[in-house]
């Protein structure tokens, strides 16, 4: 069970430091998922036809080698097909397209499209963006990802980007914990790598450790473990057991792995600062999201 205490977290995104070390204090700000354009400007004429665009073609069209998504200058809905794509398959798109006007675009993809998906790739649900964590497996060799629980409460079905579907929330744990995982629908590939780096064990970090964090909004960046055990204090309630660093995070990298070389260390909870200035990043520790849900890396 993880230890209780509360403490006082200091918000240093909107800390003033003053003269003889006083600094002004406030709740912790999580890194919360990054809402879509879309999601947050439906009501615009223009983003409720793509909304009705994009609804239609996740429905009816399962074409492998396509991807679509709305521009937000235009607000029009872009279908992209790669090279696979033709006669009869290219043609229910188009009919597709029909259907909702200028409001679709479709437009040719050079090269072979592969639905990929690695640690710190951009994951969405209900208008929400966040990272996924870590892709695992169980004994029975079926595939989840895990990420953070605040993102995974969000909604149950998961995309993405350009719209392919991942898979179904299978658990969510948030607040207390901030970890939540995802069973892919079948098809989908998926490698055990962050990036370009091959994740093959996970373990406890320790306090000095130099880590590094991907994530969906501001990439790759590292530091320095600061300290284990935290606890933080959101709004939406108290996380314990919180791993703290030096490493910066921003909105939509929520989930995002924390790895050093080849070892998962965390999944990225909240903290305060930003990518530019600087900031404190908590995370959720991953040997007890693979153990919770009798699962591991590869």
């Amino acid at each position: 069970m993880k230890h209780a205490s509360r403490r006082t977290f200091i918000g240093l995104a909107s800390a003033a430091l003053l003269a003889g070390g006083m600094v002004s204090t406030s709740p912790a700000a999580m890194a919360s998922p990054a809402m879509d354009p879309t999601a947050t400007s439906a009501v615009a004429p223009a983003l409720a036809k793509a909304a009705a665009a994009t609804a239609d073609l996740n429905a009816s069209v399962r074409v492998p080698g396509t991807a679509w998504s709305t521009d937000p200058v235009t607000r029009r809905v872009i279908v992209s097909v790669d090279d696979t794509v033709s006669g009869a398959e290219l043609a229910q798109l188009r009919n597709v397209a029909a259907r909702h006007g200028g409001a679709v675009e479709i437009e040719r993809m050079p090269g072979t499209l592969q639905p990929l998906v690695s640690g710190g790739s951009a994951i969405h649900t209900s208008g929400a963006r966040c990272s996924l964590g870590f892709n695992v497996e169980d004994s029975s060799g079926r595939d989840f990802l895990v990420t953070a629980g605040h993102c995974t409460n969000i909604g149950a079905s998961w995309w993405a980007s350009g719209g392919a579907q991942i898979g179904q929330r299978t658990g969510s744990s948030f607040p207390g914990n901030d970890y939540g995982i995802v069973r892919y629908d079948y098809g989908i590939e998926r490698s055990g790598t962050v990036g370009s780096q091959d994740i093959s064990r996970a373990a406890d970090p320790s306090v000095g450790q130099q880590a590094c964090r991907r994530g969906s909004t501001t990439g790759t960046h590292c530091g320095t473990v600061t300290g284990l055990n935290a606890t933080v204090n959101y709004a939406a309630g108290p996380v314990y057991g919180m791993i703290k660093t030096n490493i910066c995070a921003e909105p939509g990298d929520s989930g995002g792995p924390l790895y050093s070389g080849s070892t998962a260390l965390g999944l990225t909870s909240g903290g305060s600062g930003n990518c530019r200035t600087g900031g404190t990043t908590f995370f959720q520790p991953v040997v007890e999201v693979l153990n919770r849900y009798n699962v591991r890396v590869y």
